[in-house]
């Protein structure tokens, strides 16, 4: 299912269309003025610290994530995600010649505060729990693929170094 947001104030539009696959790359493709933003900028940040924070909440409001338990972050709720996020605004500030990475630090909170209130009434209606839980079941996973990858890593770092301290002296 597409979980599609959008919102039309005077000075400022934003659209946003979530959707979800089976893979494990994430894509996100933005724009600020139907200008293509391969950098990103605070935008894309605005969107991804409210997404995280939101799903964070939802899961422990549906019992998903227990009291205990650290919460998720963004790149376990990132993974399989195709998402565009169009936004319209004035006084554009583009970092670089190239146009490609938005710098207005105000379009960071708007898309914030906007994809936090839309998203939240979205998740909140009981329709769309299946929806929310996984999304969550699918980050639960990517977090779990995430802390075996770094033990993994450690492990190889610490046989690394237990086998170069053999090498002394002659």
């Amino acid at each position: 299912e597409v979980i599609y947001v959008e919102e039309r104030q005077p000075s400022f539009e934003l659209e946003l269309a979530i959707q979800y696959n089976t893979g494990y790359s994430d894509t996100l493709v933005s724009y600020v003025n139907n200008i293509q933003t391969q950098e990103g900028g605070t935008h894309e940040t605005g969107f991804k610290s409210a997404y995280t924070r939101l799903l964070n909440e939802y899961a422990r409001q549906r019992g998903l994530i227990k009291d205990k338990e650290p919460n998720l972050q963004g790149e376990d709720f990132r993974e399989g995600i195709t998402a565009v996020l169009s936004i319209k605004m004035q006084n554009v500030q583009f970092e670089g010649q190239t146009k490609t990475k938005l710098g207005n630090p105000e379009a960071k909170n708007l898309v914030e505060g906007i994809v936090s209130s839309k998203l939240e009434s979205y998740f909140a209606e009981k329709k769309h729990f299946d929806v929310g839980d996984i999304i969550i079941n699918k980050a639960q996973g990517a977090a779990k693929a995430r802390e075996a990858s770094k033990k993994a890593k450690d492990l190889a770092r610490q046989k690394n170094s237990a086998a170069s301290n053999n090498l002394v002296g002659k």
